[in-house]
């Protein structure tokens, strides 16, 4: 009996399948590689998304972007605000893009996202990348803060002074410029 058991269990490789016939039997999971792979065959997911900010705090701005586009195309707004902030500050890129940024603000406000609309409202106010229109500016503010968003909140109670929820390091960025 033993004998048997022996040759049976000796001969189970042989009757296995090919790998190719049955796929990767130890794909990778929870990493960037697995991450970029799905984004490159048009999967995306809630943890794809966020695993983007991961990838760009880490500096990989273009694979970053990668993720973020086809996220925002999937329709997911935190995608978008993410792509406005790449942009906003030319990472990944040649050069920042304020259009460009305004567009991604403008496109996830137009989704009902409370940061979408206050990123937009302050594109709005300040003239970055769109023309300058306080009103409109403001009430998307006011509906950003109206959804519960703190920022938005603080701005409306500083009388939508921009210095109240913009670091002083970026005032260079905000000046108007003549050229």
């Amino acid at each position: 009996m033993r004998a048997i058991l022996i040759l049976f269990l000796s001969a189970l490789p042989a009757l296995a399948e090919p790998e190719e016939a049955i796929g990767i039997l130890n794909p990778e999971e929870m990493t960037i590689a697995r991450i970029l792979d799905d984004v490159a065959r048009g999967e995306t997911s809630m943890m794809h998304c966020a695993a983007g900010y991961g990838i760009t705090k880490k500096g990989d701005h273009d694979h970053a972007r990668d993720v973020f586009e086809a996220c925002a195309r999937d329709g997911w707004t935190g995608a978008m605000t993410w792509m406005a902030q790449l942009d906003d500050n030319g990472l990944g890129a040649p050069d920042e893009d304020p259009g460009r940024a305004a567009n991604w603000d403008r496109m996830a406000a137009e989704a009902g996202d409370p940061v979408g609309q206050f990123n937009y409202g302050l594109d709005l106010m300040r003239g970055r990348g769109v023309a300058q229109d306080q009103a409109a500016g403001r009430a998307l503010v006011d509906r950003a803060a109206a959804a519960g968003l703190p920022v938005a909140q603080r701005l409306q109670a500083a009388g939508y002074d921009l210095d109240e929820v913009t670091p002083d390091a970026d005032d260079w960025k905000y000046e108007k410029r003549l050229y």
